[in-house]
């Protein structure tokens, strides 16, 4: 389980709080990943949340990453 420390770095980058965070992992939990629709709509809801615009060509470079299953296996040392 990830430790207060990584939250707190995520917050301190995105003004997101770690409720805010759980949520959105409850709600990956329960949707398929490997749906590029789904996908699409979680990336445009972080967006939003942390008011960070997403253009299609990176949005799209997301998708496929998570689809390849070329997403790092440490996440938290990416922030």
């Amino acid at each position: 389980m990830l430790g207060d420390s990584f939250f707190k770095r995520v917050e301190q980058k995105t003004n997101v709080n770690k409720d805010t965070i759980l949520s959105l992992a409850s709600k990956l939990q329960k949707g398929n990943m490997k749906d590029e629709k789904v996908l699409k709509e979680v990336i445009e809801e972080i967006s939003s949340m942390t008011g960070k615009e997403v253009n299609e060509e990176k949005k799209e470079k997301i998708v496929n990453t998570i689809l390849n299953d070329e997403v790092p296996k440490n996440v938290d040392k990416m922030f």
